[in-house]
């Protein structure tokens, strides 16, 4: 197997620098797919040039001087204003400004517009300021970076999988500043940019030379975004393979040799720590012709879009894989997929159709960026979406320039300027057209533009112009899209037929020697089809071609709809309507409930479904693209049931759901231990603490302890509910709540191999003297171990004469 058995052996194997070498010979490069110049592909009217601009005055809207603030604070310099406030002034201050170097270089990129350039040009005057104050290459905002970094170079780690010695996931915030860099060189040419990013590639590799492979490995289970993506971008661009090194050491060596050997280990995973990650061996087997890298890559892709992901092209629930044979927790959250996720597995896409050209990766890009992508973005006020809840007769919430700035917020200031990317691709005399996007393409190198006048989907067809300073042959390929069948893909070439025998899921080449006004017509027929969840089960979505249907069930308590600047503002918090209350698709006549769902006359895109929907008050339900659905509550997955069916069904959930609806109102606030944001959200301490999943389910245990804060505003808490696992044995370990100790536990197994719940009176005096935050702490006694934690919830007292 290629370089297969350590870091080591990769970096001896780096030797083979013709490789590399010859990658950046001009010659090589035409050997391969290549993809146009954002400034050389204009969007044209279209819903993707609508949310570009969106995006531009959401960008424009941003305070530079507040966002540079974290970064000239580290560097000891006197910011200009203060933070802005959520994640970018607790703990993960400064990872947005390196998304807004991206989103600002793209949107220069795609628009030309001179005042983002000006915006750019000043960032990276100010980074640089920032840079030489510290005067060893870094930049960043991590809160204590001076003796953070110290301690790494030391080899004093303490990584866990969200947090690097007591800071809150600082390679991820610092991989942003990388990416900003070096987006700002390869979008708009900025030298300052680039020196800076070699600067700061050189302070990485002084900070890590004195460390094992082993001790690199061990702080790479802390989650770091895609930094052996962008250290082998720097070799590229550099052509100096000492970076190609350090991009091999920064690959996580945990998920690749799985991935190698195709094994299926991302069940409770972090879903957006591995998937940049594996954007990185991507990057790493291009330039280094790594057949490995490259087969882990595509395996991984394989099983996320094949195995994990819903009909809008996002995967994940609360931000990790769950089992791929399972999917009701997709149904039951109100946390459904990350925007994150799909950004990064778009990346992925891309780089795996440059490698190999197939138009499955086109298919999948196409499906995420028109039902997620596009969707997550407010289409008039701006704001951006951090999960998009599959269950139904949830919403979303929209976040806010002022109090807003997650990590979607970050990727969502860049997913909106670059649609332009991926509508199509060359490689020397083949034209590749992917997506139906209204678009003008300048191929200055051939002196040709193609102009693609189109209103997919509203239209189902597009047509494309040549416009050539002098005939010349040129092989234009059209993308054959699986959504539709065999034989109805039509294309006139100057109202001339072309005859062709491609299937589904391919290109059809027309190569001739085209003129000046030369015109292509394809008609795009779309079907109506229904999708079950990937694990089978029997929930369906609607889907018209490539396009996800969906339907508002309401707009009553929409919390939050737009964010504060709360912890857990990205989350839906408005209450969740019992899956009993929600439509429901009938099977009674048939299974294929497409073939009953019908276009509604005189509008576009807008269907229903009268005869397969339950109870009787959703009959009238339309159905419309989800991307098209804001500030409501709405269903895409609908339970497939026959008549009788549904009321065995209702019976079950209507018991679990008064359960459930009890639980929540004695609930005060909860936390999943193990899970990166409910963590996060809690400020998460801990010393010599460990996560991992049993039976699908997340656990934090600690040889030393961990804490999280609690919060209770009205002072309502009596009580604590913490879940375990019976089998769980030799655990002896104390509970505190604000330093006061509440139980001291010794457990041996005896509660056998199930999981149980177990309540701890929070004494009055605690109470008291709480200002309504409460640090709950399990504490190891010497030589031992807390038990797993798999939940924790702050409860009310349900007996009213106890809390009276």
């Amino acid at each position: 197997m290629h370089c297969r058995n350590s870091v080591l052996k990769r970096r001896i194997s780096v030797v083979t620098l013709l490789i590399l070498l010859a990658a950046f010979n001009a010659n090589a490069q035409k050997k391969k797919l290549e993809f146009f110049l954002h400034k050389d592909v204009k969007l044209l009217d279209s819903p993707f040039q609508d949310a570009m601009q969106v995006d531009l005055d959401y960008i424009m809207e941003l305070e530079p001087n507040r966002l540079l603030a974290p970064f000239l604070k580290e560097a000891g310099l006197e910011p200009k204003a203060e933070s802005y406030p959520n994640w970018e002034n607790t703990g993960l201050d400064g990872h947005i400004g390196g998304h807004y170097l991206t989103a600002l270089s793209l949107m220069y990129a795609s628009t030309g517009k001179k005042e983002v350039l000006k915006r750019l040009d000043y960032m990276l005057r100010e980074l640089k300021l920032a840079q030489d104050a510290i005067g060893n290459g870094y930049i960043g905002g991590v809160p204590g970076s001076t003796e953070l970094w110290e301690e790494i170079a030391s080899g004093d780690i303490d990584a866990g999988s969200f947090s690097l010695n007591d800071r809150w996931v600082p390679l991820y915030n610092i991989h942003k500043t990388y990416a900003g860099l070096r987006d700002a060189y390869l979008f708009t040419g900025n030298d300052l940019a680039k020196e800076m990013l070699i600067d700061y590639s050189d302070w990485m590799i002084d900070i890590t030379e004195d460390l094992s492979e082993e001790q690199i490995q061990d702080m790479l289970r802390s989650e770091h975004g895609g930094l052996n993506e962008v250290f082998a971008d720097v070799a590229q661009i550099t052509g100096d393979k000492k970076y190609l090194d350090l991009a091999y050491r920064f690959s996580h060596e945990y998920l690749l040799h799985p991935l190698e050997e195709q094994k299926d280990v991302l069940n409770g995973m972090h879903a957006n720590t591995q998937i940049p990650k594996v954007v990185g061996f991507e990057t790493i087997a291009s330039l280094d012709e790594n057949k490995d890298f490259h087969e882990a890559a595509k395996y991984f892709w394989e099983n996320v879009v094949k195995k994990r992901t819903v009909a809008i092209g996002g995967n994940s629930v609360r931000e990790h894989f769950h089992p791929t044979n399972d999917f009701a927790s997709m149904i039951s959250s109100v946390q459904g997929p990350e925007t994150c996720n799909t950004y990064n597995m778009l990346k992925l896409s891309k780089k795996l159709f440059q490698a190999e050209a197939d138009e499955k990766y086109i298919d999948y890009y196409e499906q995420g960026l028109y039902n997620h992508i596009l969707s997550s973005q407010h289409p008039e006020k701006g704001g951006f979406v951090y999960f998009t809840p599959m269950r139904p007769g949830h919403y979303r919430v929209y976040s806010q320039p002022e109090t807003s700035f997650w990590c979607c917020v970050g990727s969502g200031l860049e997913n909106h300027g670059k649609y332009n990317e991926l509508i199509y691709a060359y490689k020397n005399n083949d034209l590749y057209v992917n997506l139906f996007i209204p678009s003008k393409l300048n191929w200055k190198e051939k002196g040709i533009s193609l102009t693609q006048q189109t209103h997919f989907p509203e239209q189902e067809s597009t047509s494309f112009i040549i416009n050539s300073k002098r005939p010349q042959k040129l092989n234009l390929k059209l993308r054959y899209p699986r959504w539709i069948p065999a034989g109805e893909f039509e294309v006139e070439v100057n109202g001339e037929a072309l005859k062709f025998d491609t299937e589904p899921g391919y290109y059809v080449p027309i190569e001739r020697k085209w003129k000046d006004g030369d015109r292509v017509e394809v008609k795009l027929p779309m079907q109506l089809s229904s999708e079950r969840l990937p694990d089978g089960s029997d929930y369906k979505s609607l889907k018209y071609g490539p396009i996800v249907l969906a339907a508002k069930t309401g707009e009553e308590d929409l919390q939050g709809l737009f964010a504060d600047a709360s912890r857990g503002g990205h989350i839906a918090a408005g209450k969740s309507i019992p899956l009993t209350q929600m439509p429901y698709f009938l099977s009674d006549k048939t299974e294929n409930i497409e073939k009953l769902v019908k276009k509604v006359p005189g509008k576009s895109l807008t269907f229903s479904a009268p005869e397969v929907l339950y109870p009787e008050r959703y009959k009238d339900l339309k159905f419309i693209p989800f991307y098209k659905l804001h500030e409501s509550r709405y269903v895409i997955y609908l339970p497939l049931e026959t008549t009788e069916g549904i009321k065995e069904i209702n019976e079950k959930l209507r018991q679990l759901e008064e359960e459930e609806k009890i639980l929540a109102a004695l609930t005060i606030d909860m936390v999943a231990p193990g899970e990166q944001q409910p963590e996060a959200d809690h400020f998460i301490e801990s010393e010599d603490s460990n996560i991992g999943v049993n039976r699908n389910r997340h656990w934090r245990d600690a040889q030393g302890w961990f804490s999280y804060r609690l919060v209770d505003k009205e002072e309502e808490a009596r009580r604590l509910r913490i879940t375990y696992f019976g089998g769980d044995s030799n655990r002896d370990f104390k509970i505190l709540v604000n330093d006061k100790l509440i139980a001291q536990e010794s457990f041996n197994g005896l509660e056998g191999n199930r999981f149980f719940e177990k309540d701890y009176t929070i004494p009055p005096g605690i109470l008291k003297k709480s200002e309504g935050v409460l640090i709950l702490r399990f504490e190891a006694m010497p030589g031992s171990s807390t038990a797993g934690v798999y939940g924790i919830r702050l409860m009310k007292n349900n007996d009213k004469q106890n809390e009276k």
